[in-house]
């Protein structure tokens, strides 16, 4: 099966873990995803990931908290059809990039960082998804 998005396939196999309340979701590998998936990491969202070499897959360990998912809210924004760019500007500005309760993943010169972080670099770049 070929996917035409697989940022947006990667983040409904998350959030679709996340509802059912499965312990991990498997997506298929790439090394956009995999770097997607060391933000997710770092930010808090989910426990940690796993390459499994015999398939060619990332096991992505979901995380909860009493029972509930910590990912509320997960929005892919750019898409194949419509791409979705802010400036370094952009980002000063605009309160939905920089609040601090939501998490807003780019993908700039600098590689796939968070919103945060490219505001401190002063980058801008592809709005790939809002995650809360």
């Amino acid at each position: 099966m070929f996917i035409t998005d697989p940022v947006g396939d990667m983040l409904t196999r998350i959030r679709n873990g996340g509802r059912v309340k499965s312990l991990f979701v498997q997506v298929p590998y790439s090394k956009l995803r995999q770097t997607m998936l060391d933000l997710l990491y770092r930010e808090g969202y989910i426990r940690g990931y796993q390459l499994m070499p015999s398939s060619r897959e990332l096991r992505v360990l979901l995380k909860y908290v009493d029972g509930a998912h910590v990912i509320r809210r997960l929005k892919r924004i750019s898409r194949p059809g419509c791409r979705r760019y802010i400036s370094r500007y952009g980002l000063t500005q605009d309160k939905r990039y920089t609040n601090t309760l939501v998490t807003t993943i780019l993908s700039t010169t600098k590689g796939v960082i968070s919103s945060k972080e490219a505001y401190l670099l002063g980058v801008g770049g592809e709005v790939m998804c809002i995650i809360e």
